[in-house]
């Protein structure tokens, strides 16, 4: 078996070679030359830092024990925050709220520096009613809570008008609106409470108040 012959490089082949090994070699060079100028920039570094801090003595071995602090009690700060919410929405029972309320052919009731023709539109339903709320045949703290709850959900929405409905006090003893002047007395509390009067028949009469809310109060949550 004959061996196969030998390849002969041409001249072209031997320049492109030649450019092959002189590229490799400027790229180890390089590399070099970078390799030393970084060695050169940290050797620079460490000289001014020992020129600046001078001598460097290490510290002792320390033989105390490293003791793992207690980490502090976390403080209930959002129950703290709740318990604030509550005692401003506390809803008092012997606020005197007769001496507030207009008493002419139907209950009003209104802030000061908010003038009668508030109420006068209020009245006349010059606000779209956006939301009620049910007190008939709930006990007194049952209706008060979730009065204060309501209102609170309303000025979170930013509603203006909503409808409480307290009822007549029919199935009172005595047939006394008992419910009916304690949501009166609890509503000129709430300072988002801008006025509220009597609701027109169809909207409840006796047994129901319109009120109006302040809006610009709403919360951003």
């Amino acid at each position: 078996m004959s061996a196969a012959p030998l390849r002969v490089m041409s001249l072209q082949d031997l320049k492109a070679l030649k450019r092959r090994i002189e590229d490799a070699a400027r790229e180890q060079a390089e590399q070099i030359a970078r390799q030393r100028e970084r060695e050169a920039a940290e050797r620079r570094e460490r000289e001014l830092f020992a020129r600046t801090v001078g001598p460097v003595v290490p510290l002792k071995p320390s033989r105390r024990a490293l003791l793992a602090r207690p980490r502090p009690a976390p403080e209930p700060l959002q129950r703290q925050l709740d318990e604030q919410a509550v005692l401003r929405e506390a809803l008092s029972d012997d606020f005197d709220v007769e001496t507030l309320l207009d008493t002419d052919d139907a209950l009003s009731w209104r802030r000061p520096g908010i003038g009668p023709e508030v109420v006068r539109k209020l009245r006349r339903g010059g606000w779209s009613i956006q939301a009620q709320v049910d007190l008939h045949g709930l006990r007194r703290d049952a209706a008060r809570e979730r009065l204060g709850g309501f209102l609170r959900e309303a000025q979170r929405h930013g509603l203006r008008c909503v409808r409480v409905v307290h009822g007549k006090g029919n199935g009172s003893p005595g047939r006394r609106a008992v419910l009916k002047s304690k949501v009166q007395t609890w509503l000129v509390q709430k300072a988002e409470v801008l006025a509220f009067v009597q609701a027109r028949g169809s909207e409840g009469g006796a047994g129901a108040l319109v009120v109006l809310l302040d809006g610009s109060t709403a919360s951003s949550a």
